[in-house]
């Protein structure tokens, strides 16, 4: 492998005016810390879970419709009774919700993150200790080992066949070798070896913070919600804009009525165009998701992940550390052709102390096989999970020198070596077998491994986790296909898939044997469940892939192997055990390593974005009728039939209350695309029938009544109406019923039936039926409505599928 060129911090060639880094072995003392901590010399880059306090406050008060709803809201109390200016009060009471609940999901966020957060190991007084990121000062001296993150830009001091992965940030796939005195770029990673480096700039001088959310930041997922949202939001504004403007002038200028009456009408009709309530909901559904996760252990780094979670399809799930636990142990030495198993497990000491950072599968040799004192290491290999072995030169005891390759059988032996035959039937019973070879070759050379001579085959136990099996059973329940990706042996990750009872866990496929062209390899990966053999690029490519084909992707793993597939992966899910590198890189984080935990994430994102969905619903009819109501009345020039009391009793029980039960009620169903699109198909013709409805009425009404009060009594008939055709809006929407989903509708009739009985909500609301004739009239009109309404919304399920 060649080492590239020097990279500095702004991407260029080494530049010679650079003043020279001053490495000390033992690091900074801790006087120097407080000197440079007193300087600002510190990685102050601020963490990315959560909002500040102030963005929270602010996102949640100056919004467009907060200053036109203030705006009127101030107006009307001027000009009219404290009823008409509820609207007002509503706000601030949605907005006081939105913001504690934001604030709540801030303070469970900024929690489980100093949890999450990566500590590197950092040298100071000449001992080595563990400090949080943004306790880095500039000069620290950082230790580095397999799956650690590179959290500031530095200088190598030390390099023991240290090997980073740039990838996140250059797009080289390559892995680069590192020697003394070269470039460390913050947002790279450690794929193989140790080493320590001393930091040159911290905070935001650093790469990756210059960067911002380009690369180490990482890519934010994609919110259709909010964005759909946004894109109603803004064909709402133009659509009341001129609508608005025709019914002032409609109201002031043309009816020679009541001037202060006029401006409450006025105001009546344009406050309900807006959908205030819906943005509200949104941040609130989404910030107690955020909660409800945090007390199962569950970070999630971009509120959005909550949303893609529900629209997943596919979960690809690395074996080792997410369907296994992380140790294992050694169940069988079997010697080859004639080795002398005190020899071998001699050698297997010394390899085991050859690594400092030992991986899962050496950790267990480790416990196994104690070192040899007298054997000493003179240079080592470490293990990449692209090449499937580590290696180690000795000087024996006797004074001999020898070097040993540990990895992959299926990767350091031919194809026809006899070996495989015993090695697969240990792998069908689910254990993982390692090979010792000896080589005669150097370690750096690229053939070390072509004249590997087979010594003894190490078997390993893994550990099922014991949710593993429950946790692939509810994926396949929700119809989302678990694909298992791994860089182990592809005959024993199946066996461990069937134990688990994966179904098509009998049919693995050695990815070695995987076409490279994207098209035929998602027709595979559709085909198959189980694969072995995985190189880290593989994996990456596998996620493509299956998007390729139109699936929703989340990919969970725990290792530096990982990282790629994550980082593409529509949501990426880590492990809190495993390396900073997923965990930077992962949208959520299950700090309690419990694979689990994945079906209530799951669960949660349907429930926010299918809750949302339904309530939007409400939302958008209010705004088409409102907006139609008030064309039909400019249009008609008669008066606006509501005053601004009249729409806050009908918003609140018609859409805010049952709303906010709705939203946070459990959904199980699948999300679906075209957020836009499938909502208003429901609210457009809801809007349409209710406005129609509600004008109908009004126009008999006003040909029914007249005298001093005709207009109160013409506005309490056309309330009524359109309380009874929003209520079967409300009625349609919370299908599938269940017992509260009766009671909630019934309860929002109830208080209604209420304000029309009881005299002092009578004249608090200025709701009073007139006589009999009318009332009924105004029934039959919301009875066909209603009628009209199923049939529409059932000939939109035929003519407009979601």
């Amino acid at each position: 492998m060649t080492q590239r060129a020097k990279i500095d911090t702004d991407g260029s060639e080494n530049a010679a005016d650079q003043p020279p880094v001053v490495h000390r072995v033992g690091g900074l003392t801790s006087a120097e810390v407080a000197e440079r901590v007193a300087r600002g010399e510190v990685n102050d880059v601020p963490v990315r879970s959560s909002r500040s306090t102030v963005d929270i406050v602010r996102g949640n008060v100056f919004t467009r419709f907060n200053a036109i709803i203030g705006v009127l809201w101030v107006i009307m109390l001027f000009v009219a009774p404290i009823q008409d200016s509820l609207f007002g009060f509503v706000i601030i009471a949605n907005t006081g919700i939105g913001i504690i609940q934001e604030l709540r999901a801030k303070k469970t966020l900024d929690g489980l993150a100093v949890i999450g957060e990566a500590r590197p190991t950092v040298r100071r007084d000449g001992a080595a200790g563990e400090v949080s990121t943004s306790g880095i000062v500039l000069g620290d001296l950082i230790e580095l080992g397999p799956g650690d993150k590179v959290v500031v830009d530095g200088e190598v001091a030390e390099a023991d066949s240290l090997e980073i992965d740039e990838s996140l940030l250059t797009g080289e796939a390559d892995p680069v070798v590192k020697k003394p005195g070269d470039r460390m770029m913050s947002g790279s990673f450690v794929v193989a070896g140790g080493g320590a480096f001393t930091a040159t700039k911290v905070g935001r001088e650093a790469y990756a913070a210059q960067l911002a959310e380009e690369a180490s930041r990482f890519t934010l997922v994609h919110s259709e919600l909010r964005s759909g949202i946004s894109t109603i939001l803004k064909y709402v504004t133009w659509m009341m804009v001129p609508t608005a403007i025709g019914l002032i002038i409609s109201q002031l200028v043309v009816k020679d009525t009541d001037f202060k009456d006029s401006i409450a009408r006025t105001v009546g009709g344009i406050v309900p165009m807006i959908p205030e309530g819906l943005v509200l909901l949104t941040s609130v559904a989404f910030a107690i998701g955020v909660i409800r996760l945090g007390r199962k252990q569950c970070l999630v780094q971009e509120l959005p992940a909550i949303e893609g979670l529900a629209r997943v399809d596919v979960v690809c799930l690395d074996k080792t550390g997410t369907l296994t636990e992380g140790g294992m142990d050694v169940t069988k030495l079997h010697p080859l052709n004639g080795s002398d198993e005190t020899y071998v497990r001699k050698v297997l000491g010394a390899l085991g102390e050859s690594d400092p950072r030992p991986n899962a599968s050496l950790q267990a040799i480790i416990d196994a096989y104690p070192d040899s004192e007298d054997w000493r290491c003179t240079e080592s290999l470490p293990f990449s999970s692209a090449r499937k072995y580590s290696g180690a030169a000795f000087s024996e005891g006797d004074g001999d020198a020898s070097s040993w390759l540990l990895g992959a059988p299926d990767v350091l032996l031919k194809a026809d070596d006899p070996t495989l035959a015993e090695i697969d039937h240990l792998n069908e019973q689910g254990l993982r077998v390692l090979l010792l070879a000896r080589t005669t070759r150097e370690l750096d050379s690229p053939q070390v491994a072509d004249d590997a001579h087979p010594a003894a085959l190490v078997v390993l136990e893994q550990r099922l986790r014991p949710d593993a099996a429950d946790t692939l059973a509810y994926f396949a329940d929700q119809n989302v296909a678990a694909k298992v990706i791994s860089g182990d042996n592809a005959v024993s990750v199946g066996a461990v898939a069937g134990k688990l009872g994966l179904p098509g866990a009998e049919n693995t496929v050695d990815a070695r044997r995987l076409p490279t062209d994207r098209a035929a390899m998602a027709d595979e990966l559709d085909r198959n469940a189980v694969f072995g053999r995985v190189t880290p690029q593989q994996k990456r490519d596998m996620v493509g892939a299956l998007q390729s084909h139109g699936h929703t992707v989340a990919m969970t793993g725990d290792g530096v192997n990982d990282v790629l597939a994550l980082k593409d992966a529509d949501i990426g899910v880590s492990m809190g055990s495993g390396s900073e590198a997923t965990r930077a890189v992962a949208q959520i984080v299950l700090l309690n390593n419990s694979f689990a935990t994945l079906p209530s994430v799951v669960a949660e994102g349907r429930r926010v974005i299918g809750n949302i969905t339904r309530v939007a619903t409400l939302f958008l009819t209010k705004t088409v009728y409102s907006v139609l109501l008030a064309i039909l009345v400019v249009c008609s020039q008669v008066e606006y039939p509501f005053l601004p009391r009249h729409l806050t009793l009908l918003s609140t029980l018609t859409i805010g209350v049952p709303a906010f039960f709705l939203a946070l009620a459990p959904n199980k169903e699948r999300a679906k695309p075209h957020f836009v699109k499938r909502v208003m198909r429901y609210a457009i013709p809801g809007g349409v029938v209710a406005a129609a409805a509600t004008f109908a009425t009004y126009l008999v009404a006003r040909s029914y009544y007249s005298g001093p009060g005709a207009l109160d009594a013409e506005t309490s008939a056309a309330t009524l109406t359109l309380f009874l055709v929003s209520m079967w809006v409300l009625a349609i929407v919370a299908r599938p019923y269940t017992w509260w989903r009766i009671a909630l509708v019934a309860t929002m009739g109830g208080a209604f039936l209420l304000v029309l009985v009881v005299p002092w909500l009578q004249d608090f609301f200025a709701l009073k039926l007139v006589g009999v004739t009318m009332p009924w009239t105004a029934v039959a009109i919301a009875a066909a409505g209603a009628g009209l309404l199923e049939l529409a919304w059932r000939w939109v399920d035929r003519r407009f599928p979601a």
